[in-house]
């Protein structure tokens, strides 16, 4: 059975669980083009000019200059740069980076929460100086360096997560409610294929199902039901799109025994068939 193609931090250059790289020598010559892929790491691309287009779990945003993109592991994307394209390239997994302190560990899910963080010049120069610092850092080598490196990523994400603050999202209400939001999202990332209940996850959060249907309803507008599906058929999309594998495969996967039943789901929330969509979308 085909899986999705996995991406390490790999590189022969760099080692270890962390790299960061200017993008000119990658787009030098020719575009950087990358099939559909996942990785097991956190990736972020910043550019201070740039070209192109980046389709991350099938929703495509346009390449342009001063833009920010973050993944999660897990997460499904395809890539085209075009040459001339400048800035960074980091790639870092959770032994390297995974605070522990709660603060710290918010920050990192609501920044990468984000995939597409559009900026100004004036707002992208201070993330790019904060780039340019951990790049410098991790080039020479100096004593600690991996720690400085850690505590930069700290204020990198911060500085990300003030940049799409909107001026409401400040009360503590509407905070507890965004980080129980942003945990339930997260949830659903790890445990689709086995919990595909409101229950489940309410018990995992330590809410009430009717606590936590308030909540998914007041910030998206969907009960937690609804964002449950939409996660089946993002990860049913990821396995049809960037595998072969035949559609009892990816209903197994998925933790459906009945692929006849997997099918309807699948048509009833997208308009195609499994397979009519792999046609359609390859």
């Amino acid at each position: 059975m085909e899986k999705i193609p996995v991406r390490q931090i790999k590189h022969p250059e760099f080692s270890g669980s962390f790299n960061i790289r200017e993008i000119g020598p990658l787009v030098s010559g020719q575009d950087m083009i990358q099939k559909t892929h996942r990785h097991t790491f956190f990736f972020v691309l910043a550019l201070e000019k740039g070209e192109g287009e980046h389709v991350i779990d099938f929703t495509t945003y346009p390449v342009s200059d001063h833009s920010v993109f973050i993944m999660r592991p897990g997460q499904v994307h395809q890539l085209t740069l075009k040459q001339g394209s400048i800035g960074y390239l980091m790639e870092f997994d959770n032994d390297f980076y995974s605070p522990h302190e709660k603060p710290a560990s918010q920050v990192l899910r609501k920044a990468s929460g984000k995939n597409h963080c559009p900026l100004n010049a004036d707002k992208f120069r201070k993330i790019h100086a904060l780039l340019s610092f951990i790049f410098e850092e991790y080039t020479d080598k100096k004593e600690k360096y991996k720690e400085v490196i850690r505590a930069n990523l700290e204020i990198l994400f911060i500085a990300l997560v003030r940049q799409s603050q909107s001026p409401g999202d400040h009360s503590k209400n509407a905070g507890n409610a965004q980080e129980r939001l942003e945990e339930l999202l997260q949830l659903l990332d790890t445990h689709i294929s086995t919990k595909k209940q409101v229950a489940e996850y309410a018990k995992l959060l330590h809410l009430t199902p009717y606590r936590l249907n308030a909540i998914t309803k007041e910030l998206l507008g969907k009960n937690c039901s609804e964002l449950i599906n939409d996660q089946i058929i993002l990860e049913a999309k990821r396995y049809l799109l960037a595998t072969s594998n035949q559609v009892n495969q990816i209903a197994g996967q998925l933790g459906y025994d009945d692929v006849s039943y997997f099918i309807r789901f699948f048509k009833k929330h997208t308009g195609y068939s499994p397979e009519l969509f792999r046609q359609h979308f390859r």
